[in-house]
């Protein structure tokens, strides 16, 4: 079972799946039903429901869930912090518990490095030893919910936890919300790539099928391997500055303009993240293979084939936040977030 399998990266996880000769359950409320860049139908059995009313019944027959389902960043979850925690936190929990009571043998959370909030960059983060200081509600949510359930483990329920990079490339339901591909979009509709910052925060970054590879690898690892660790997932030598980043975006697009405004002065979020051990402990399992110059490519030419256009990229079917305000405005969403019958 893939929760949220119908979001950016759960698409093209669920692609990735099939391919590889599993048979996927969906499990997603489909909030963005209408946000595709190409259309890409997947023939698996569906289970059209919110996080939070996952029952027992839905998870019989599992083997493993990997649970992507989530108010999916920093913004999403300061617009109503007290869903955050009932989605990202107690929702988490509540379907791993689940999960165990139904014999599911294994449960693969998708985490985050946000924890890792602001740190000395001077050294890279590893997973076990480097201190965690989530800054938002969906940083401290990620963390608390990894520490509950790996408490969960045990021989017979085996919990594995990924931290990716931000996520970056070509998805059925884009995101335009998230560093790179708002870069590279930028680049595209507009012929600019502007820079508020001083260009000198760090991020890593990694693909959204290098993401699904390592979730991939979390499936088909022994357990005495991943069970009750956490893997930061990215690429060696996958930390960029945000002028990396930029540069990139721009010579992707020829012709397009790169400017620093800097009228944010330097940005406080800023981190290195080691992935020594995804890299090395999982070196049989997990083999990125894509970068910034090769998924930039990839961007450009499918906005290319799909007829991107500046208000695409930066509307509501390409951003998640607006997305969700434009439902709930219509009411479609009520102020829980839930599906409003009425709408």
């Amino acid at each position: 079972m893939v929760t949220g399998n119908m979001g950016y990266i759960g698409s093209i996880l669920t692609e990735v799946l099939l391919e590889n000769g599993y048979n996927v359950t969906g499990f997603d409320i489909d909030y963005y039903s209408d946000c595709f860049l190409y259309d890409n139908p997947l023939n698996i059995r569906q289970i059209k429901k919110d996080i939070r009313d996952i029952d027992a019944a839905d998870l019989e027959g599992i083997d493993c869930v990997i649970h992507l389902a989530a108010l999916s960043n920093d913004p999403l979850g300061e617009l109503m912090p007290h869903l955050t925690e009932d989605i990202n936190l107690h929702g988490t929990v509540r379907a791993a518990k689940l999960a165990k009571l139904a014999g599911v043998r294994r449960f693969i959370y998708a985490s985050s490095q946000s924890m890792y909030g602001v740190s000395d960059t001077a050294g890279e983060l590893d997973e076990d030893n480097s201190k965690k200081a989530p800054l938002t509600s969906y940083a401290r949510t990620k963390w608390e919910a990894e520490c509950a359930i790996k408490e969960l483990s045990s021989d017979h329920f085996e919990v594995v936890c990924f931290r990716p990079s931000t996520v970056f490339g070509v998805s059925p339901k884009l995101r335009c919300d998230i560093v790179f591909n708002n870069l590279v979009a930028s680049a595209y509709t507009t012929k600019k790539v502007e820079i508020k910052s001083d260009g000198t925060p760090w991020r890593p970054v990694v693909h959204v099928r290098d993401v699904s590879s390592a979730f991939l690898a979390g499936v088909k690892a022994p357990a005495e391997l991943v069970n009750g660790e956490s893997f930061n997932v990215g690429i060696e030598n996958g930390n960029y500055t945000v002028r990396e980043l930029a540069e990139a975006a721009r010579d992707s697009v020829p012709g397009s303009e790169l400017t620093f405004t800097g009228e944010h002065g330097s940005d406080s979020r800023t981190y290195r993240v080691s992935f020594e051990k995804i890299l090395t402990k999982l070196k049989d399992f997990y083999k990125p293979e894509w970068d910034l110059r090769k998924g930039g490519k990839e961007l450009v030419g499918m906005f290319e084939k799909a007829d991107l256009k500046e208000y695409d990229f930066r509307g509501s079917k390409f951003n998640r936040l607006i997305k969700l305000k434009e439902l709930m405005g219509l009411g479609k969403l009520d102020k829980g977030l839930r599906v409003n019958s009425n709408g």
